[in-house]
């Protein structure tokens, strides 16, 4: 029923519960974190409950919890149990740090959740600290393993590729695909509030971009062969290691451009539904909400409102938002 002004189907909601994270890493948010949205002020569970339930009467099928970090919400495993029990709603995913994973995956999976995205960007202890500013590696390692015991399969591991940072690791990540079904994607730099310095050691942000053509030339000696439309796979161009058990993929907002497939809509934690990451515009549903109002019309305003393209500058030197990704629920 949701359709754009350019003819694609849209199906997914991205719903961020927080905006609030545990860690700080250097290309998300600044050192010294953010002025978080007043607790107040985030939707409820109800009130979320709520906009999934217009999403899917609208047609849309496919939810993926974000933030910030999801798992820090309270109740998350109960509210992923009201969204799984959802008619119409076939998908449910969530986007984490894996650092609070060990314990809860389980009980996610056995909630309904499906499937799960880790942010994981560099394989060496040292490094993760520096990069996340004060994360552990092996907490969010035992959450990874975790997940994949609990079934949360296709395990998908997120690495934001920082030229002179963590670009030499493109090999070892990828190789963890031989032997383990985990889908790595490698993502371009987006300058979505990450262009401040980041501190002593890091690059500047006019040297940080590695686009996603020089990425794939460094691993030309992994033979890497097109994987044809995998399952769920969303804007990532899949490859395969010949006799990997895994894939290794391509996300590229800058170098190649995916918006022609846009499916999706986002809802941010203090319920601005916005039809792209890097337009400003926004439609808040906290009034109608508050009023027990259809949602419907706000529904279809944002799907009317979708850009043919995103605007971000392939310098990665400016900024295209006034917010940081955590703020925008990624």
């Amino acid at each position: 029923m949701l359709i754009d002004p350019y003819g694609r189907s849209i199906n997914y909601l991205r719903i961020s519960l927080t905006d609030r994270c545990n860690l700080r890493c250097v290309y998300c948010m600044p050192a010294g974190g953010l002025r978080w949205t007043p607790l107040p002020d985030l939707l409820s569970d109800n009130e979320i409950v709520c906009v999934a339930e217009t999403a899917a009467r609208l047609g849309m099928n496919k939810i993926r919890l974000t933030g910030g970090e999801p798992l820090l919400r309270p109740g998350v495993v109960e509210l992923v149990r009201r969204l799984a029990a959802m008619p119409g709603i076939h998908d449910i995913g969530l986007t984490t740090n894996a650092t609070l994973l060990e314990k809860m995956a389980e009980p996610l999976a056995q909630a309904g959740l499906k499937r799960i995205n880790i942010s994981l960007d560099t394989l060496e202890r040292n490094k993760f600290r520096r990069m996340t500013r004060f994360g552990d590696f092996d907490r969010a390692w035992n959450g990874i393993l975790a997940a994949e015991r609990a079934g949360l399969t296709p395990l998908k591991l997120n690495t934001v590729v920082v030229r002179g940072l963590n670009d030499y690791e493109l090999p070892a990540l990828a190789r963890l695909t031989i032997k383990k079904t985990w889908h790595i994607r490698f993502i371009e730099i987006m300058p979505i509030g990450n262009t401040q310095d980041w501190g002593e050691g890091f690059p500047v942000a006019s040297e940080r971009y590695v686009p996603v053509q020089e990425m794939r030339a460094r691993l030309t000696h992994l033979d890497l062969q097109p994987v044809t439309h995998p399952s769920g796979d969303g804007p990532a161009r899949t490859f395969r290691i010949p006799g990997a058990l895994g894939t290794v993929g391509f996300i590229s907002p800058l170098g190649e451009h995916f918006c022609q497939d846009c499916n999706r809509l986002r809802l941010t934690a203090n319920g601005a539904l916005r039809s792209c990451l890097v337009q400003p515009d926004e439609i808040l549903l906290r009034d109608a909400l508050n009023r027990n109002q259809r949602l419907d019309e706000l529904f279809f305003r944002a799907v009317a409102r979708k850009p043919q393209r995103h605007n971000m500058l392939a310098t990665v030197v400016g900024t295209v938002s006034g917010r940081s990704m955590s703020q925008l629920g990624g």
